[in-house]
């Protein structure tokens, strides 16, 4: 069964999973970018036996292919972008494959100061971006098999945010900067909980993945990882996020709307996501 890692891009999504990864995936909580494989992107190509030609034509394999990922009864990790729903009349998920969910969300001022960087866009493209309900982000092969159907930072949130299918955890970006250890306590026990694991919060652990996944440890580890030609834990990384351009670990907590985001757009973001903001406290 399938445990979700969702957001709208640029909202914490790969922090988290970097936290989990040296959390479930290490020996003693000590972060290293290798383990972010265990947490793989759905969807993805390497899921789909055959090319496809169409977003269309992705999207009916969606749940067919997590209900055969699901054959060996383990349960996965799994980070997405997507929209929560259906797309031209097929589900991206459904109970029958899905265990639970966790849902980063992010104050969408940020999430588009972010965006500007991580893809070059200045304040019109990135607002265009946030807002549009029919967007989609692809990979950079252009293959459809990797398309994300994320549609704008709102509907993505409600979509995830109003589910009651299975269970899901709503964390705030925000909380993962100024109330670390309680944050991502709570995610812990969440996922535990979902994998009927008995065993407490192991406090060592845990501290120590907090520690190596904090956002000056991974920026200074993308700058600084150098790899000797095999295929290393860095290496791996950036063929992760080889759409990048800029570093994907930026500003961070640093990234504050107020200095960076001119107030016509502050304003425009504001007048489009006001109930959203409203509900998250967010204005």
């Amino acid at each position: 069964m399938i445990i979700w890692l969702a957001s709208y891009p640029k909202s914490g999504n790969t922090y988290v999973r970097a936290f989990l990864s040296a959390y479930y995936f290490s020996q003693n909580g000590q972060f290293d970018f290798s383990q972010i494989s265990n947490i793989e992107q759905f969807p993805h190509e390497k899921f789909f036996k055959r090319k496809v030609n169409s977003i269309s034509e992705a999207s009916k394999q969606w749940v067919p292919i997590q209900k055969e990922i699901n054959k060996d009864k383990k349960i996965r990790f799994f980070k997405t972008h997507s929209f929560l729903g259906n797309y031209q009349g097929n589900e991206f998920t459904t109970p029958e494959t899905t265990l639970g969910a966790i849902y980063i969300v992010r104050d969408p001022r940020n999430v588009l100061t972010s965006l500007k960087n991580h893809y070059s866009f200045d304040d019109d493209k990135a607002l265009k971006m946030i807002t549009d309900k029919t967007r989609s982000l692809m990979s950079n092969n252009g293959s459809h098999a990797s398309l994300n159907f994320i549609s704008s930072w709102a509907e993505n949130y409600l979509s995830w945010f109003r589910n009651n299918q299975f269970r899901r955890l709503l964390v705030k970006y925000e909380d993962l900067i100024t109330n670390k250890y309680e944050t991502f306590r709570d995610i812990i026990v969440f996922t535990n909980t979902l994998m009927n694991r008995v065993e407490g919060v192991d406090k060592l652990k845990l501290q120590k993945a907090i520690e190596t996944t904090n956002f000056d440890v991974l920026k200074n580890k993308e700058i600084s990882e150098t790899f000797d030609g095999s295929e290393s834990s860095f290496k791996s990384w950036r063929k992760f996020h080889s759409e990048n351009k800029n570093l994907f670990f930026n500003l961070g907590p640093e990234n504050n709307w107020k200095k960076i985001l001119e107030l016509k757009t502050q304003k425009e973001i504001e007048t489009n996501f006001k109930n959203e903001m409203s509900e998250l406290n967010y204005i």
